[in-house]
């Protein structure tokens, strides 16, 4: 009768797929159903697969957890917007410009349940709690036969020419900023969940080969995998290395099959059908040195951002053979390392092969059956069969019991850092700016942070008219540092340090930290902070809880807020006003005596924008009050009154000589106020004035002014008391 010698598949795997095929149903199904006649061409252990845009590209099919990268379908053109800023009086305004994109990523080829973070450019774009990094909006549409054409990408092609898509997983993304990523469209990869729980290597095989491989009776599983390539029967082989399995006829399919249990047993010495002839039992054991003396194992471990990570295996003895064996399944470093095991067990049990001969009748046993010799130790695969005389030749080769599960480690680990946004906190007010410049147009001062320490900034808006009209004010600077006080600060004068006085102040959130300044650098201006309504200063910070800090050694009333002091109330403001973290806005001057609304925009503010409304008084740009009213009697009943005025341009005092003068010119305007309510107006241009005898009788009350461009300073009060003779 004819022969049939089936081949092989040699290796360390021995997967012998392609004889169990031919021992069945010949070619037919490796030709016709499962694998195209062509270079087979399966998954391939890389650096992460990076985003494509290429026509054409096979799309992969993710099982598990697995991050894949994605292939572009469609997108814009770059969305270009202006902004400008600036343009105050004598100033230059400036224009710049930011740019964005739309498009569309295909994640896999069939349906997913989700998408955990997001990555580009290798950094974090989304976080494990479904925030963004950079400002974008996102749908995902996960391949159900159900699913809608995307309302953008229809909106842009037109509803009759735009596909749904059905069946393939795929992202949108609208407008989404380039900024952080150079004005390009960042590489992107995705943590794609295809199923929820660790899925079997036999269920992926079953579900790629439509259902002609049975997997049921391979259980090991992996976390994740992306089947990719032209050839099934490649991503079969490479499932079959982390199963440990490998292929035996099933009427006109396979089993994919892995374990050591016996199907049949073979009787030492039993004889073929006629009765002519006992059995013959051949054994071959091959070298030690074509057994590999180290196998290493590369695989993606989901501990290190499904980055590659690798395993190894070592056995004593003789040889110097090493074998690298690329896993592309996401899979925990001690399955890896334990699977690396079980290779080189299955290598050193294959060292050794017997050839059986058996009656006709045993033609049951196929290649890929399991089974025991009598008086032979251990299992055996059958892995070639011959029919020649009516009598039967089985090739077999030694099976490795099983690899006790090992542990191992990842190694160091540098992932990604994933800190929460949380929403917009800020604070808003006009102040005398902290570098002694001369305005001449009202300021905003912004800072601006967040109730998380993963918050970086926020986009801005105001309107001076009501909310009627928006304008865009850019974005906020980097983040500040926010509180709140826990109860209210006592009074202290403003010419000596305070230390009477605590603040305690209840941060926002623990990534926040104060810390002290000495002399030197308090009077180099550090450590200014917004309380309520008063900037001051402190040489000391305490923490007492991750977020409570205790503040003392205190600078009062400083930049002219002297009258704010001892105003505080529990719950009231605290911002630490750095330079980098303070942006300004500013404001027409016919905007004095309204209020400005701002509007600031971030990431995590999903429930709309942080609305700040800031009363313009003209604290930035009118005079500073004088202050050190003085008095003395002339001798016939006049008073000379005297006061100091203060400078805008000179709050630190650096020189020891008077201060300039920073306005205009030098107006004072003062009010004289008797007991009976008749004021009298008078308007010098010194810091100086004389009081008449007659005006005195019944006594006065000041106020005086300083009068600049833009109006007059708040009020330095006193009183002169009535004239006796």
């Amino acid at each position: 009768m004819a022969t049939l010698i089936l081949s092989t598949v040699g290796g360390i795997v021995g997967g012998p797929i392609g004889s169990a095929i031919g021992a069945v149903i010949g070619n037919a199904l490796d030709r016709d159903v499962l694998f195209k006649p062509k270079g087979r061409d399966g998954p391939r252990l890389s650096e992460l697969h990076l985003q494509t845009s290429s026509y054409g590209t096979p799309l992969q099919r993710v099982f598990g957890t697995m991050r894949v990268g994605g292939c572009v379908i469609w997108s814009t053109d770059l969305i270009e917007s202006r902004t400008s800023s600036g343009g105050g009086k004598g100033q230059p305004s400036t224009t710049s410009y930011s740019y964005s994109a739309s498009f569309a990523v295909a994640l896999s080829g069939r349906p997913i349940q989700s998408v955990g973070r997001i990555w580009a450019d290798g950094k974090l774009l989304r976080g494990a709690g479904g925030d963004f990094k950079s400002a974008t909006g996102f749908r995902l549409h996960v391949g159900g036969e159900g699913q809608a054409v995307d309302p953008l990408i229809a909106s842009a092609e037109g509803v009759g020419l735009t596909p749904a898509h059905r069946g393939l997983a795929y992202a949108v993304f609208e407008h989404f900023e380039l900024a952080d990523y150079g004005n390009r469209i960042p590489s992107l990869t995705f943590e794609v969940v295809a199923d929820a729980a660790p899925v079997s290597v036999g269920a992926i095989a079953q579900e790629l080969a439509d259902g002609r491989i049975d997997g049921s009776a391979a259980p090991q599983t992996v976390t994740g995998f992306a089947a990719n390539g032209d050839s099934v029967r490649a991503v079969a082989e490479t499932l079959a290395v982390a199963g440990g399995a490998w292929f035996a006829p099933d009427g006109r399919a396979l089993r994919m099959r892995a374990g050591v249990a016996a199907d049949h047993a073979i009787a030492d010495g039993e004889t073929v059908a006629n009765g002519a002839a006992r059995g013959k039992h051949g054994r071959a054991m091959a070298a030690l040195e074509t057994v590999p003396r180290h196998v290493t194992l590369a695989h993606y471990d989901p501990a290190r951002d499904y980055q590659t990570g690798v395993q190894q295996a070592r056995r004593p003895g003789a040889g110097v053979r090493e074998d690298r064996v690329e896993m592309p399944a996401v899979i925990a470093a001690d399955i890896a390392k334990t699977m690396a095991e079980a290779v080189l067990a299955r290598a050193e049990a294959a060292r050794e092969r017997r050839t059986v001969t058996l009656g006709w009748d045993s033609l049951t046993i196929a290649p890929g059956a399991c089974v025991s010799i009598t008086g032979v130790a251990g299992v055996w695969r059958v892995t070639g069969w011959a029919l020649e005389h009516m009598v039967l030749s089985l090739e077999c080769v030694r099976l490795a019991a099983g690899t006790l599960p090992v542990s191992a480690s990842a190694g160091r680990v540098l992932p990604a850092p994933d800190v929460a946004t949380g929403t917009t906190l800020l604070a808003a007010f006009e102040a005398p700016p902290p570098e002694d410049s001369v305005l001449s147009v009202p300021r905003v001062t912004i800072v601006a942070a967040g109730t998380q320490p993963g918050w970086r900034r926020a986009a801005l808006l105001y309107s001076t008219d009501g909310g009627a009209r928006w304008v865009a004010a850019g974005a906020t600077a980097v983040p500040g540092i926010l509180g709140q006080i826990v109860g209210p600060l006592g009074v202290a004068g403003a010419a000596i340090v305070d230390r009477a006085n605590v603040i305690e102040v209840e941060l926002a959130h623990a990534a926040m930290a104060l810390a002290g300044a000495d002399a030197g650098a308090l009077d180099a201006g550090v450590n200014l902070a917004l309380v309520g309504n008063e900037l001051l200063q402190f040489g000391e910070a305490t923490q007492i809880t991750a977020t409570r800090w205790h503040l003392a050694v205190l600078l009062r009333g400083r930049r002219a807020t002297e009258a704010a002091i001892g105003t505080q109330r529990a719950g009231d403001c605290f911002v630490l006003l750095e330079p980098d973290a303070a942006a300004t806005l500013d404001v027409p001057t016919a905007t004095l005596g309204t209020d400005v609304r701002i509007l600031a925009s971030g990431l995590g503010d999903v429930g709309g924008p942080v609305d700040v409304t800031v009363a313009l008084t003209g604290r930035s740009i009118l005079p500073l009050s004088p202050i050190h009213l003085t008095w003395c009697e002339l001798g016939n009943g006049d008073v000379a009154v005297r006061w100091i005025r203060r400078s805008r341009a000179g709050l630190r005092w650096v020189d020891g000589v008077d201060a300039p003068l920073a306005e205009e010119r030098e107006v004072y305007r003062v009010a004289l106020v008797s007991p009976d309510g008749r004021a009298i107006a008078v308007q010098t241009t010194e810091p100086a004035l004389t009081v008449q005898r007659a005006d005195r009788i019944a006594g006065l009350s000041l106020a005086v002014r300083q009068v600049g461009a833009h109006g007059e300073s708040a009020a330095l009060n006193g009183m002169i008391p009535a004239w006796v003779d």
